[in-house]
């Protein structure tokens, strides 16, 4: 049998053969596209090396009645399978076909370029898996790749590396999780010049950051793309108008340094000279050329498409590309889109049905008197009356559909929020009490005008176009491009991450809404707005014996999560009510005044002087589990020593629970103290830890995030709180314990990105982000090869202990 095939032979009809990525890279290659040269080392090929040396019966056995969720076991197997697999010879016979068709492939390109000395060249070698009864099946992201592979003797060992990794820990997972029989899933392996880049980036045929589709967008920067990736540099941004050919937009970065290829097939960085940095690196005729290729390939795929591009020695190439996942086009049919027509409402709950563009119909936005301008912190346009509230005991002055103007929101105001057609206030920013929860709602909110309380008048009529930031005068039509959440379900393939992507809760009746963006669970459950929509403050409860009461209030509204939820981790959170923020709920005015609450009275260590309300948290949670919702855990907020997670745990058991053995039970990381002692609360037995990063961030940099005059300086991506988060996901590894954020820094695609290269366990976002982050998390784990049994794999062939991302053949 032939066991390899080049791409010259592939076509659609070769999936069984190739897999996916041998099959596509076949298929434009015969489209006439400049993809580098290259074979596939078939997937009936790796079907014969098991069997004939007897290996398959072994697999198969160790695979038998395996447990995928018990973690450590499966870890365990999986290695012991990879381990077989590359201590197990490759048949001559195979290995002999794989270095003949390598030295071809050398030949071929030394020829092009009139060299003969050598037929060795650096290449790609990529796992590329198929199922025997499905082809059509994904694994993306799954098995191994290997990069800048030269020399006969490594190139074997690439193949069987790959092979291996068809039996990586997430990839055995990934199978029992949607019912492949193991056996029956093969791998071919990807054979394929490497471009030695001087240029490279990716281009999408689709605006993904705005979902428009009448856009293709490219990236670029010096040397290899890993850079991209990487974030550690900001790279050139050009847009192309898809029916005209023309470039509609150009940003040039400054760009110091680059990843280039040395001599020994190393990457290594280079400082870009001095004259290149600021220059543009595409010229216009490449950006045009690239376009072409784009379209071409969108064409022949009938869908968007995310490629892979570099430029050697003056040639384009393309390295790959595959589906945009996410892209849903404008229908009348579909329910859930990312972009779609969007409707200003009025308070008479007319709706003008407009096409989503960036302009204003009738009256232009140049024509419309411009009143304030703020940030946006949840997008939408919504035209009403105004009602200033003052204070909390102007609350009741709102009617539903009015535009709610007030200085700062806080958690007693939700029940009137939930009232209003939008929200514009004079503080805060991004992660303000406002910002959070109108995100939550649907909102559109502007935060941080400064002056909105002063310069707009009770019941003047005013559109508050929260996408651009703007509240206008009178009432008028705008047109914007609008994000709706996004089922993941729906509507596409499911995206599976090795990384868990869960949903920020405060409001019970958003549950089912949530839910159907595919979210793997809640992260974070805020239990203050229910308590704030019960009208009773828990000390009261208390003061007045009526505890039941309270859990009953707590077990209503976690168990409408819960039960949306059904089957999915659902962490909530113990109260955090600082002593200023729900003075207006019965019992709230007995409560003490405090120079500054929010590092105040509160969170546990209130709960711990009050250990009734804590009790009635616990009992609430407790019988909830006793009804069968045992997908709900807790955890603690403002933790900064290990005694508090102790007497916690000694009032749990009163309760009737055992900490982390019938619920998962975990701390918030909210304070630098908390991360200072993450080893010795790993020490005294939690099974998660959950960052919230709207108060690490605050309490690291000495800002307060609800000042909107400094908002400018508020940044979870600021080293400190970069380093602090690295150094608990570094400790909580070492202890397996669980970690996740719950900050709205996990709705930041830049912050999901860090938080996969440290290997967070999962990320909690607001539900309008959840496809987004899934989205980029998905690309950050295939393009680096998180999973840590490939990186053992890896590291067979890496000569440099410690590097743990390095997927190089040395």
């Amino acid at each position: 049998m032939s066991y390899v095939a080049w791409f010259k032979e592939l076509n659609e009809n070769s999936l069984g053969v190739a897999g996916g990525k041998g099959t596509n890279l076949g298929i434009m290659f015969n489209l006439g596209l400049p993809v580098p040269e290259g074979f596939v080392i078939t997937a009936q090929t790796y079907k014969k090396f098991i069997e004939d040396m007897g290996i398959d019966g072994r697999i198969a056995k160790q695979l038998e009645g395996l447990d995928i969720e018990e973690t450590e076991k499966l870890q365990r197997v999986a290695k012991q399978i990879q381990d077989l697999i590359m201590g197990t010879e490759v048949p001559e016979d195979i290995k002999e076909d794989i270095i003949d068709n390598y030295e071809a492939l050398g030949a071929e390109k030394g020829h092009a370029q009139g060299l003969v000395e050598s037929n060795e060249v650096f290449v790609a070698v990529r796992s590329s898996a198929t199922a025997e009864d499905l082809p059509e099946a994904s694994f993306a992201g799954q098995q191994a790749t290997f990069l800048n592979v030269k020399g006969k003797e490594d190139i074997v060992k690439a193949v069987r590396a790959c092979w291996a990794s068809l039996f990586t820990a997430r990839a055995i997972y990934y199978r029992e999780k949607n019912n492949f029989q193991h056996m029956k899933v093969f791998i071919a392996v990807v054979v394929q010049r490497m471009v030695d880049s001087e240029k490279s980036g990716v281009m999408f045929t689709i605006n993904p950051a705005t979902n428009q589709g009448d856009e293709l967008v490219i990236e670029a920067v010096y040397g290899l793309g890993e850079m991209i990736v990487s974030g550690e540099v900001s790279p050139d941004f050009y847009s192309v108008d898809k029916k005209t050919r023309g470039i509609k937009k150009i940003e040039v970065k400054k760009q110091e340094i680059g990843m280039y290829r040395n001599e020994q097939g190393e990457n290594e960085k280079k400082k870009i000279a001095r004259e290149l940095q600021e220059r543009q690196i595409l010229n216009e005729k490449e950006i045009k050329e690239l376009a072409r290729f784009g379209l071409k390939i969108e064409e022949h795929y009938k869908k968007p498409q995310d490629i892979e591009w570099a430029i050697e020695k003056g040639e384009i190439y393309i390295v790959q590309a595959r589906a945009v996942t996410t892209f849903k086009p404008v229908t009348e049919e579909t329910e859930v889109e990312e972009k779609e027509e969007v409707s200003v409402k009025t308070e008479d709950d007319e709706e003008v049905s407009e096409e989503p563009k960036e302009e204003v119909k009738g009256k232009s936005e140049g024509e419309g008197e411009i009143l304030v301008k703020g940030e946006t912190a949840s997008s939408g346009v919504y035209s009403g009356k105004v009602r200033i509230i003052n204070d909390i005991s102007e609350l009741g002055k709102i009617e539903k559909g009015e535009v709610m103007v007030t200085k700062m929101t806080t958690p007693d105001m939700v029940p009137a929020m939930q009232k209003a057609g939008a929200i514009v206030t004079d503080e805060g920013g991004m992660t303000c009490h406002a910002a959070i929860v109108s995100r939550e709602m649907g909102t559109p909110c502007i935060v941080g005008t400064e002056v909105a309380t002063k310069v707009l008048k009770d019941e003047s009529t005013v559109t508050v176009n929260a996408t651009q930031g703007i509240v206008y005068s009178g009432e008028i039509e705008c047109k914007i491009p609008e994000k709706k959440m996004v089922s993941v379900i729906s509507g596409g393939e499911r995206l599976i991450t090795g990384t868990e992507i869960k949903v920020i809760m405060d409001l019970p009746d958003m549950a089912e809404r949530a839910a159907a963006t595919g979210a793997d669970g809640v992260g974070l459950v805020r239990i203050e707005i229910m308590i704030a929509n019960g009208g009773v403050h828990p000390a009261e409860y208390i003061r007045q014996d009526k505890d039941e009461n309270y859990v009953t209030l707590l077990k209503e509204g976690i168990g409408k999560i819960a039960k949306a939820f059904a089957h999915k981790p659902v962490w909530v959170r113990c109260s955090d009510l600082r002593t200023d923020e729900y003075r207006n709920l019965q019992g709230g005015d007995q409560e003490p005044k405090e120079t500054d609450p929010m590092i105040g009275w509160h969170a546990i260590r209130r709960l711990l002087d009050e250990p009734r309300i804590l009790k009635a948290e616990f009992k609430a949670i407790k019988e909830l589990h006793e009804e069968g919702l045992d997908n709900v855990g807790v955890m603690l907020p403002f933790v900064i020593r290990v005694d508090e997670v102790r007497k916690a745990k000694e009032i749990m058991r009163e309760m009737g629970l055992e900490p982390c053995r019938d619920i998962d039970f975990g701390v918030m990381v909210e304070t630098p103290a908390s991360c200072w002692i993450m080893e010795e609360l790993c020490h005294e037995g939690i099974s998660f830890v959950s960052f919230g990063t709207n108060d690490l961030t605050q309490l690291t940099l000495g800002i307060d995030r609800n000042n909107g005059r400094i908002a400018k300086l508020f940044d979870e991506m600021h080293p400190a709180v970069l380093g602090e988060i690295a150094k608990v996901i570094k400790t909580c590894k070492k202890y397996n314990v669980k970690t996740s954020i719950c900050g709205q820094a996990g709705s930041r695609p830049v912050m999901a990105e860090f938080l996969v290269h440290q290997g967070v366990d999962s990320i909690s976002a607001n539900a309008d982000a959840v496809t987004e982050i899934r989205e980029v998390v998905a690309r950050t784990e295939k393009k680096l090869l998180l999973d840590a049994a490939k990186e053992q794999i890896s590291q067979d062939f890496d000569e440099e202990e410690g590097e743990e991302e390095e997927f190089e053949l040395q």
